[in-house]
């Protein structure tokens, strides 16, 4: 199969020194490797440890949450599966701070309470009444405090901007439904609220380490290629049943404009995909990352056997393969 070269020049102009290291090694390994990946959102990343016992080995690549980090939360209104994972989240970014001190790659993704009103888990949309639309529209009440709780995120960030650090930023992830307020009316909603992000992170915020992530398959969704360095989406597929997850591939190249090409990859999985399959196909993912809990950290999805079968292939880049890129 082949593949096009990827577009490795970041959409910032003004992007950090690492930022295009990265960029320059993800387009460099496209078809060549896939970057292992784990998603965490506690302190304890117990789905690290998991990783370690089974394989030897840690995942390149490494998932943070900022969830807890959001200024709206209404702690008050949750239940208690809300509160325990707000209290178990605080904290976390002192280990992606460590993590990048190792060398790892880092990837955050932003479960998001309303910024206005809502209750409980009140990034799903069934909690809140906050209306990305008129968060578009200045002068609102939804849009001031959009930008105040975009603008506390960006403190969050900028120690690591401030280190150098390049972090693979997915902001409104799976813009493509509607269980998360920011795709609650619709994918280009979702696809304005992410370039009026880049435009302030970038703009005022001078937050130069940011690697652009957008996390949709849908064509109309899409903020523009200008905005965009990564074209990811989330699968899950049925447990125990590892692919080289081509077609899902092909339907993402769906979105690009002008038939330019864009690094691509899994912001979430489920199930592994099959390491070895892809060795064979050489389809360009250029990293995967398992979500948490029972999916990285058991072997309900992926046994115990095929974790450590895929992270032993030579396709597959972890920890210690990984070079150092910042």
């Amino acid at each position: 199969m082949t593949h096009r070269g990827k577009n490795a020049v970041p959409c910032n102009p003004a992007a950090q020194q690492g930022v295009k290291r990265v960029m320059e090694y993800l387009a460099e390994q496209a078809g060549q490797s896939i970057l292992t990946g784990q998603h965490t959102q506690t302190r304890e990343q117990q789905e690290l440890s998991y990783i370690q016992e089974v394989t030897g080995a840690l995942p390149a690549l490494c998932g943070f949450e900022l969830l807890s980090y959001s200024p709206n939360i209404r702690y008050e209104t949750g239940d208690d599966a809300c509160r325990k994972e707000i209290d178990e989240n605080r904290g976390t970014l002192a280990n992606a701070m460590d993590w990048a001190e190792r060398g790892g790659l880092l990837t955050m993704t932003w479960h998001w309470f309303s910024p206005r009103n809502g209750k409980d888990k009140s990034f799903y949309t069934k909690n809140t009444d906050y209306s990305p639309e008129l968060a578009l529209q200045e002068g609102t009440a939804e849009h001031t405090a959009l930008l105040s709780d975009m603008d506390a995120m960006a403190g969050e960030l900028k120690p690591f901007c401030d280190r150098g650090i390049p972090i693979l930023f997915r902001p409104f992830h799976e813009a493509e439904g509607t269980w998360f307020w920011w795709g609650s009316q619709g994918g280009p909603t979702a696809g304005k609220l992410y370039r009026l992000m880049f435009e302030r992170y970038t703009s005022v915020h001078k937050l130069n380490n940011l690697i652009w992530v957008w996390n949709s398959p849908v064509p109309q969704d899409y903020p523009g290629d200008d905005v965009v360095d990564v074209l990811t989406r989330d699968l899950y597929p049925p447990a125990h049943t590892h692919t080289d997850l081509a077609a899902e591939y092909a339907e993402m190249h769906r979105v690009l404009e002008n038939g330019q090409e864009k690094l691509t990859a899994i912001g979430e999985i489920g199930t592994l995909p099959s390491i070895p399959a892809l060795e064979k196909s050489r389809i360009p993912w250029s990293w995967y990352m398992t979500w948490s809990n029972e999916f990285g950290g058991s072997d309900q999805y992926t046994s115990r056997e095929k974790l450590r079968e895929f992270y032993g292939c030579r396709y597959a880049v972890t920890l210690d393969r990984l070079p150092r890129l910042y």
